[in-house]
């Protein structure tokens, strides 16, 4: 019975551990890039490949809220989306990712029972936003983030508060105005 009790304790820390872990945000300008002079965008056309999980490219409201999302942000830093027939200045381009991942957890130093390392095996979401200079065709900023998506894409709420967590942190990464 004390084995099972530790063993279940174990797996609910494996589930926290999981599900806290901290979102890993960072993005990239490319050097020299004056990014001042941009004041216009438009998505590209979508991409090609997909996730590779189902509830993620069938599903509408992850590209709506998503897309939105970057809109309003770009918006409140005084980006305007370019007119039709128009060459914006910036294209925006998304990529997202599903993996599943496993990771590995010594075990604590001064363990009395079970002094296993901890096994934790988890679903983990990566975003990437390119910005490509609308005249050049080369991606001048990206950014990304990435955080463990268990139990995230089949509830709109979480997944919601992930996306905005997410682009709120890449965008505040973006060189510019304010």
């Amino acid at each position: 019975m004390r084995h099972l009790i530790g063993s279940a304790a174990i797996a609910i820390l494996a589930l926290l551990s999981a599900g806290c872990a901290t979102m890993n945000i960072s993005a990239h300008l490319e050097r020299g890039v004056d990014f001042a002079r941009y004041h216009t965008y438009d998505w590209g056309p979508a991409d090609a490949l997909p996730t590779g999980d189902p509830r993620l490219d069938n599903n509408p409201f992850f590209h709506d809220y998503l897309q939105g999302r970057v809109e309003k942000e770009l918006a409140r830093r005084g980006f305007v989306r370019a007119d039709k027939g128009t060459t914006p200045d910036l294209l925006l381009h998304y990529h997202a990712a599903v993996n599943q991942r496993v990771q590995i957890n010594e075990a604590e130093k001064y363990c009395f029972e079970d002094c296993r390392p901890q096994v934790i095996d988890y679903e983990q979401g990566t975003l990437v936003l390119d910005f490509v200079d609308g005249h050049t065709n080369h991606v001048v900023w990206r950014g990304w983030a990435q955080d463990s998506v268990q139990g995230t894409i089949d509830n709109q709420d979480r997944l919601e508060q992930q996306l905005d967590k997410a682009v709120t942190g890449m965008m505040a990464r973006l060189p510019g105005r304010l």
